[in-house]
């Protein structure tokens, strides 16, 4: 039977008060976890993210992890090189932070072949544009001081190709203990302050902004009236 006229439909709370009948573990591992915040999710609970991610070994589960990568990737650091840009809008474009890849048109003022630089460590973004002469000059540099740092092993042993290093280079690295782990802490992205803040009371006024901004606009709105009237003058002085 249909419903008619504009009557309530049924809104039944099954899922009042759940969380009374489960039982969670929390050294559960993390694929249970997803789905117990899935869950979470679906029923609207107040489980945050926060609060999932805070559990007891999933510390020392992310601290084994990335000994592993480090490991696995050693000599090589764990993440890549990212360029410098600002951040959008106007109340957080003063800020500077890591971008996703270096432009095409950085890479070719460097003189780093596009295929080749996500081989070495750097990270690439074909879709970025470069809108100032700043932002290209800044990353520039940080490719050629990357570069400079660079050691390329060889791919295979006594075997160097254009571009590898020596084998004096290679060895001297090997033996050293400053191994550099991470990109972003060898080549930090440093938030220079260069715009100072105050109130307009504590700044001293050169001129009045008010007054100049009316004078302009009365003189753009009475130029014609003006001429006309400086006309008329030298025109009736001549007559005399």
């Amino acid at each position: 039977m249909t419903l008619k006229h504009n009557q309530m439909l049924p809104n039944n709370h099954f899922r009042k008060d759940w969380q009374r009948y489960v039982r969670v573990h929390f050294d559960q591992t993390i694929s249970y976890q997803i789905a117990y915040y899935s869950f979470c999710l679906y029923t609207k609970s107040s489980t945050t993210t926060s609060q999932l991610c805070a559990r007891p070994g999933q510390k020392v589960r992310r601290r084994n992890a990335r000994a592993t990568k480090a490991a696995k990737l050693a000599p090589r650091p764990t993440d890549k090189l990212r360029p410098v840009v600002r951040c959008p809008t106007v109340k957080y474009n003063r800020r500077v932070r890591a971008g996703r890849g270096f432009s095409l048109e950085e890479l070719k003022a460097a003189k780093v072949p596009r295929k080749m630089a996500a081989t070495i460590g750097i990270s690439v973004d074909p879709r970025r544009q470069n809108l100032s002469e700043e932002s290209l000059t800044a990353n520039v540099a940080r490719l050629k001081e990357y570069m400079s740092r660079l050691i390329l092993f060889p791919r295979r042993n006594g075997k160097t190709k254009q571009g590898d290093a020596s084998v004096e280079d290679v060895k001297s690295a090997k033996e050293s203990k400053t191994v550099v782990k991470s990109s972003k802490q060898s080549f930090p992205i440093v938030n220079e302050k260069k715009i100072t803040e105050a109130k307009i009371s504590d700044i001293e006024a050169t001129e009045d902004a008010y007054k100049t901004l009316r004078k302009v606009r009365s003189d753009a709105r009475n130029a014609g009236k003006r001429a006309k009237r400086a006309k008329d003058k030298s025109e009736a002085e001549e007559k005399k």
